[in-house]
């Protein structure tokens, strides 16, 4: 077909269409023809847009203009089982896809999703107060299209606003050695154990959760940290491996807590050899339904109201570092896993830990012995 200037077009085609509008085609490198998903309102416009597309073929920068024509949701489960997630970051990013991703960007198809949709949906989503959501989410999206980016479906990410996806949660509560024994102790008997374990140690809920009797090493005085069983929203334990490679470790024990744990093993703990350490009151794994009800009361009755067992592991890792641990040991003894960590845990020492550990125990000896003086005193 002649092109504007009276000359045929040496790539693609243009026609008028019954509305007045033109149409432009062009032969794809795979051979199929392909139409422009607009129409244009005069023909030099439409030759216009078959030069950039002639002038991507040569660059090789083409894409083929169906290939973003995936449904979002779709895409995005199949994003979400084709990766080896841990069972809590599943549970999330489902939940987070379920909640406040397909119900909105599900009506589109991949290349549908444009960067003012985007922001929009943030905006309204900001709009509810869930700001740690919020950041959550767009996190996930921006992650899943940046895959759909390099499988070539987009040309471009479309979530392009800066520091959205940063979370600004509050501080992180630290508790005092004395606050963790009077919560210990208010926990009762049962539970006492895995508060101290928790806040001395910088164990995490879930790997104390599934702290078996081996994984107690009293002859070494460590606790091996083999495997952790978180809880989902369901009330299901996952039981797997710890939550990255380097929470397989051993920690420890603080020599001021050891008659503590041979207490507990003999009244609470499963009496089977490979049995698990703490148990509910009817024998039952621990679960946060039954522990959170005495915790909460137990906090509360404190002044602590927002302290989380979390918490209690920036807790031990304040107490570590209190001990003139170095980041290298402190890293070690917290388990982390992120390059840099992993690259220092690689350098700790077992002295290092052994120092931190004396050192949680002299302060809670100290705590201890005055609070043994005053009850004497009075």
């Amino acid at each position: 077909m002649p092109n504007s200037t009276g000359r045929r077009r040496r790539f693609g085609s243009v026609r008028k269409l019954p509305s007045g509008r033109f149409q432009a085609r062009y032969l794809g490198p795979d051979g199929l023809e392909r139409t422009g998903k607009e129409t244009f309102a005069n023909k030099s416009e439409a030759n216009a847009w078959l030069s950039e597309v002639e002038t991507d073929l040569a660059r090789g920068d083409w894409r083929d203009p169906l290939a973003g024509a995936v449904n979002f949701t779709l895409y995005a489960e199949t994003w979400i089982n084709e990766r080896d997630l841990g069972a809590t970051t599943e549970e999330l990013y489902r939940r987070l896809l379920r909640l406040h991703l397909a119900p909105v960007f599900g009506v589109w198809n991949l290349d549908e999703i444009s960067a003012p949709r985007v922001r929009a949906w943030r905006t309204d989503l900001l709009a509810t107060g869930k700001a740690t959501t919020t950041a959550k989410a767009y996190r996930l999206l921006k992650t899943i299209l940046g895959t759909a980016v390099e499988d070539e479906l987009l040309r471009r990410n479309p979530c392009r606003i800066k520091g959205a996806g940063k979370e600004n949660a509050k501080e992180r509560g630290v508790a005092s050695i004395e606050q963790v024994l009077q919560l210990a102790h208010r926990m009762g008997p049962r539970w006492q154990l895995l508060v101290l374990m928790a806040a001395f140690m910088a164990l995490r809920p879930e790997e104390l959760a599934e702290l078996r009797r081996p994984d107690i090493d009293r002859a070494r005085g460590v606790v091996w940290v083999r495997r952790a069983a978180p809880e989902l929203c369901n009330g299901k334990r996952v039981v797997g491996d710890p939550k990255s490679k380097a929470g397989k470790r051993s920690v420890v024990i603080p020599p001021e807590i050891l008659p503590d744990i041979d207490h507990h093993l003999a009244l609470y703990a499963s009496p089977e050899p490979d049995g698990l350490v703490f148990l509910g009151e009817r024998g039952a794994p621990f679960r946060r339904s039954t522990f959170g009800r005495k915790w909460r009361k137990a906090r509360t009755e404190l002044g602590m109201p927002d302290f989380r067992l979390y918490d209690s592991r920036h807790t031990g890792n304040t107490l570590a570092a209190n001990t003139g641990a170095s980041l290298a040991d402190l890293m070690a003894h917290m388990g982390h896993a992120s390059v840099r960590a992993a690259m220092i845990y690689q350098h700790a020492t077992a002295e290092q830990q052994r120092k931190i550990a004396d050192g949680i125990s002299a302060a809670v000896v100290d705590i201890r012995s005055r609070r043994q003086r005053g009850t004497a005193a009075s």
